[in-house]
């Protein structure tokens, strides 16, 4: 029975961990942009070469 509690405990430590990381990146800006990733593989980069 004293383990059940434990690991309640602990996952319960874990998860606010995981919750914390998560209100910190969305507050410095890490989710802003969700467009753009998801778009991105569709189209191919063109270099482009300098003409003298």
């Amino acid at each position: 029975m004293g383990v059940i509690v434990i690991l309640i405990i602990v996952s319960v430590l874990v998860a606010g961990g995981f919750l914390l990381a998560f209100i910190w990146s969305v507050k410095t800006g890490q989710m802003e942009d969700d467009y753009t990733p998801s778009i991105r593989i569709l189209f191919e980069e063109v270099i482009k070469e300098e003409t003298k």
